[in-house]
């Protein structure tokens, strides 16, 4: 699967003229799909990385709860900010290695479980999680920062060994696409992608006024579970394939692929596939009737993206790599 890269952190969340009490404060999430609304976090400067504290103890045990820990599972979070998800996951888990981008809310986890037993059993690393090498972890947590949340999933996706099982929050419409089904307005090459290596279902929805600030958006969280043993499918292939034909998921897929940069792009792949191969390539080879072949043999010619189902986009994979016909 593909590297996951990073993004840069949002710096639109504008400082209130407000000033709101530390209270009871937990993690950072981040609201990359605008400004936040509400009162700025007196200790943490939580705008300069788009960060909002989880202040609702209830969702954090939930979150915790969904997770179903064994006492010997070793836990990874993302963003644990000040640590209330992971004074929960230490009372149960073997160990939790936290990832936290921001020092200052790494050191204040640090001190909250300083001179207790369940600072033994916890390593944060300091940096960004697209690029931090990780741990062996069973289970990971995290109340994700929105504008990691997809190298995020195909990070976890492409973790080896796999992992147990993942509990996480995202922006609500993004955790909507992880989990939404063909025919549906969400259905999307994100679904595809996520649904192939892995189950995925709603867990519950998360209001905004559960963050300090409270940002713009609202949070779902969702269950994935990494299938295992994996499909035997190249992701750039399958990636490939639903990079074309989700650019517009409501046109018949034969008007897809007729698109001139898309029948350059299969041609090239296709002589490259032939080198390799040590075939022959006939002079008068034409990409568009080939195309064309493998769309009416298949039997998706008229189909259109926004109703097909894993095993369709599969087997119209399957039908082009039959041919030579290759997407990465």
């Amino acid at each position: 699967m593909p590297r996951a890269t990073s993004e840069r952190f949002s710096r639109a969340h504008k400082p209130s003229i407000k000033s709101a009490s530390a209270g009871s404060s937990s993690k950072n999430h981040s609201a990359n799909e605008g400004t936040s609304s509400g009162v700025r976090n007196p200790i943490f400067n939580t705008e300069r990385f788009g960060q909002h504290i989880l202040k609702n103890p209830q969702i954090a045990q939930t979150i915790v709860d969904k997770a179903n820990l064994r006492p010997t599972d070793r836990v990874l979070e993302v963003g644990p900010g000040t640590g209330n998800l992971t004074v929960r996951i230490l009372e149960t888990a073997k160990s939790v290695t936290a990832v936290e981008m921001d020092p200052r809310m790494a050191a204040e986890l640090t001190k909250r479980v300083q001179g207790k037993p369940e600072q033994r059993k916890l390593d944060i690393i300091i940096g960004d999680f697209v690029k931090a090498d990780l741990p062996y972890f069973d289970v990971c947590i995290s109340n994700t920062p929105y504008q990691i949340s997809s190298p995020l999933v195909f990070r976890l996706l492409s973790h080896r060994p796999i992992f147990r099982v993942a509990i996480l929050m995202f922006q609500r419409e993004f955790a909507m696409r992880l989990v939404a089904q063909p025919g549906t307005e969400l259905w999307s090459r994100l679904s595809a992608n996520v649904q192939l290596y892995s189950k995925v279902d709603l867990v519950m929805h998360v209001g905004k006024n559960n963050f300090r600030p409270a940002p713009q958006v609202e949070s779902s969280v969702v269950r994935l579970v990494p299938l295992d043993p994996p499909p035997p499918i190249k992701f750039e292939e399958f990636d490939g394939l639903g990079r074309i034909i989700f650019a517009r998921r409501n046109k018949t897929i034969h008007a897809t692929f007729m698109a001139k940069g898309v029948m350059d792009m299969l041609d090239k792949n296709w002589r490259t596939w032939c080198s390799t191969q040590n075939k022959m390539i006939d002079g008068d080879a034409n990409m568009k009737a080939k195309v064309e072949e493998v769309l009416t043999s298949s039997g998706y010619s008229d189909q259109r993206a926004a109703k097909m189902t894993l095993d369709d986009l599969l087997k119209l994979l399957c039908t082009f790599h039959d041919e030579g016909i290759h997407f990465a």
